[in-house]
């Protein structure tokens, strides 16, 4: 009697038609909120670049909210973002992107 009649082969999985795992992406960032002034360092540890955009929402209705310019934070490095109000602020958070 042959082996393979006694016992059958192990099943492998295989890895056709699987998805790669999504590499890790998106710096880090601090956000230190001093009176009506923002500034947030972000650092990117990954090989891919970041770009961060700083958003600032003001309290005050008249008071205007900012949205500020991608800034790329390549492998290994930090950026600087700043924004501001008048008066005080209400909320405050950064985007990420992939580069296109």
């Amino acid at each position: 009697m042959p082996f393979e009649a006694v016992s059958p082969h192990a099943r492998v999985a295989s890895d056709r038609g699987r998805a790669a795992p999504p590499r890790p992406f998106g710096a880090e960032c601090r956000i230190r909120r001093t009176g009506s002034r923002v500034t947030a360092y972000c650092h990117n540890p990954y090989p891919d670049p970041d770009r961060v955009s700083l958003h600032v929402e003001c309290v005050r209705w008249w008071d205007l909210d900012s949205d500020g310019a991608p800034v790329a934070a390549g492998p290994a490095r930090t950026v600087r973002l700043t924004g501001r109000c008048w008066k005080e602020i209400g909320s405050v958070w950064i985007s990420h992107r992939r580069p296109d």
